[in-house]
């Protein structure tokens, strides 16, 4: 691997890992709220949540661009604070990067929030403890088969995004360019060699985080029968 070849497997991590952890942040409470509100508004939310798996990338990613540019709504009013708009820079790859991959965040979270029974938390209500206590305590121990998936899933998708990174960052190097498009770049000048080299290593790696999600959730399953 080249020196830019590594710039672009640590642009990936960081990217990865920053957006499953912003993700984890803003995904845990509202997946929380869509498995235990009754509101007519939630299957709208819900739809939203789950538009980019259906939605091509390169429609999200140019509608990411036009808002965060310097003539949208969000990189226009920055601007006019006296900042930058975030088009073609590594905060704004974080951003398309969050909305990109919420369903992977969210949804295996709502489906593990909807499986904890209410009358665990109930019970845990009447022994006078708080909602946050009883998140933490109960909820959260319960659902920490749907927080391992959340977060591999979030973090393998963000790992190998391509169509969204490349209309929203460009191909920056050592700030918006990452494996996706390193691999793009190789095969596009012939040299097939190094793309093998970085494909096939994001080949495996996701082979193995999906791995190890399916055995511990099959582990998990035969331990309760």
């Amino acid at each position: 691997m080249s020196a830019a070849d590594w710039s672009a497997l640590w642009v990936t991590l960081e990217l990865a890992a920053l957006t499953t952890v912003l993700l984890l942040v803003v995904g845990t409470p509202l997946a929380w709220w869509l498995a235990r509100t009754s509101s007519r508004v939630a299957v709208a939310v819900q739809s939203v949540v789950a538009l980019p798996l259906v939605l091509p990338p390169t429609v999200l990613g140019f509608y990411m661009l036009v808002a965060l540019g310097p003539q949208g709504p969000i990189g226009g009013a920055l601007e006019a604070l006296g900042g930058y708009h975030l088009a073609f820079t590594f905060e704004g790859l974080i951003i398309a990067s969050m909305l990109y991959s919420l369903p992977f965040m969210v949804q295996p979270l709502e489906n593990a929030f909807s499986s904890v029974a209410s009358g665990l938390t109930e019970a845990a209500a009447t022994l006078r403890a708080g909602p946050w206590d009883v998140f933490f305590t109960v909820v959260c121990p319960l659902a920490r088969r749907g927080f391992l998936t959340a977060v591999t899933l979030t973090f393998a998708h963000t790992v190998g995004e391509f169509g969204v990174v490349l209309m929203v960052g460009g191909n920056i190097p050592g700030e918006t360019r990452v494996l996706s498009i390193a691999i793009y770049d190789h095969a596009e000048a012939f040299d097939y060699a190094a793309a093998h080299t970085l494909a096939g290593g994001l080949l495996v790696v996701s082979f193995l985080l999906l791995l190890g999600v399916y055995a511990v959730n099959r582990r998990y399953q035969v331990m309760r029968l």
